[in-house]
């Protein structure tokens, strides 16, 4: 897949992998429809994917697709109400006009009481369009994160000598792990995970006899699914940890591995 920089060319492994939020998925899909390289990028996505879960394949129940109808039948599907960035951008923009506009009835000739209620409302816009500014600037940052973690992924999963291997975590749940020794990183995801009290958090680690090497706190499941989360700089002959620790994460493990995955060729 051809490198390129951010914006919604890289979403293409989160979507390939179902690991993007609903808002982002119908905007993404508007752009395939006039992107030919993400098409062919998707395209050559999900057969890579579908090479690797091949192996893992296992059929289902008989009685799953039953279970299955029923459930759809009683679930009631509703849009997610989103408010697009730029709508965000225009209510900035009349917020500072009507400070503006505030700022100048509370000028010379004006009432003594509108000229007060004026410089109070001046005041309230004023901290208001700063929180929004604020807001704004932490949204980029958080979208600019996730463009490196979807890049990422799509690097891993796209990879020649892409892997994939699943795991039983021993507390419930199972875990898959895609991984790249070419581009010495992985993209780990589970489902299913026992959740945990407040206090307690799942964290992964790289483990090997020289030591063990924390690989970063696993974030809050969403609709079941922890993840994808990327670690990167893995070597052959380690192994993939996830333990159960304090909230705020361990610099070595304080219990026994839930799951391992042997990260060898």
């Amino acid at each position: 897949m051809k490198a390129r920089g951010a914006g919604p060319h890289a979403l293409v492994g989160a979507y390939v992998m179902d690991a993007i939020a609903e808002a982002e998925r119908a905007s993404f899909e508007r752009h395939l429809l006039t992107c030919e390289q993400c098409r062919e990028d998707v395209r050559g996505l999900r057969e890579a994917t579908a090479r690797l879960a091949e192996a893992e394949a296992v059929p289902p129940r008989p009685e799953l697709r039953e279970q299955t109808l029923q459930a759809a039948a009683r679930m009631r599907q509703q849009p997610p109400l989103v408010v697009s960035q730029n709508r965000q951008l225009r209510a900035g923009r009349r917020w500072r006009r009507g400070s503006q506009w505030l700022q100048r009835s509370a000028g010379v000739g004006a009432r003594p009481w509108l000229a007060r209620v004026a410089l109070g409302a001046a005041a309230v816009l004023a901290i208001t369009a700063t929180v929004f500014g604020l807001h704004l600037s932490s949204m980029q940052g958080r979208l600019t994160a996730a463009e490196e973690r979807d890049a990422a992924i799509a690097t891993v999963v796209g990879a020649h000598d892409a892997t994939m291997r699943t795991a039983k975590v021993t507390t419930g749940g199972m875990a898959t792990v895609v991984m790249s020794h070419r581009a010495r990183a992985l993209v780990f995801i589970a489902r299913g995970l026992t959740r945990l009290p407040a206090a307690q958090a799942y964290e992964l680690w790289l483990m090997s006899p020289a030591g063990d090497t924390p690989a970063g706190m696993l974030p809050p499941a969403r609709r079941g699914m922890s993840g994808p989360m990327v670690v990167n700089r893995f070597r052959p002959g380690e192994q993939l940890a996830m333990t159960v620790e304090p909230a705020a994460g361990a610099r070595q493990p304080t219990s026994a591995p839930v799951v391992l995955v042997a990260l060898g060729p």
